[in-house]
């Protein structure tokens, strides 16, 4: 018995995928075949917690709430690099504006 699977961008939800190899970890790799799709691989499941949407917001949260890099990385069991990368990634406009900005001497 055969069971299909339909297989979409986890971006722009497109059903126009195909098989594009396996990663060295033996993991499937999909390829868009839609053009309006900023993306071109993907893979179903990371295999890394870092990679994932869910820890990616948690390390925002977390820093939010004051905790630091090490304790982070410790709670969520990834990289404290991995928390650096992403904090520079989801900087807010506000604080590279002040840090750019002349200051005035009065």
């Amino acid at each position: 018995m055969t069971i299909l699977v339909a297989i979409e961008c986890p971006h722009c939800h497109s059903t126009e995928v195909t098989k594009y190899g396996k990663l060295p970890v033996g993991k499937q790799r999909y390829y868009y075949q839609n053009t309006d799709c900023p993306y071109r691989t993907f893979v179903l499941t990371q295999t890394y917690p870092g990679r994932t949407r869910e820890v990616k917001q948690q390390i925002v949260e977390m820093t939010l709430n004051g905790s630091g890099v090490r304790d982070i990385a410790r709670v969520l069991h990834i990289s404290p690099t991995t928390v650096i990368q992403e904090l520079k990634k989801t900087r807010s406009p506000q604080t590279s504006e002040s840090e750019t900005a002349p200051e005035a001497k009065t």
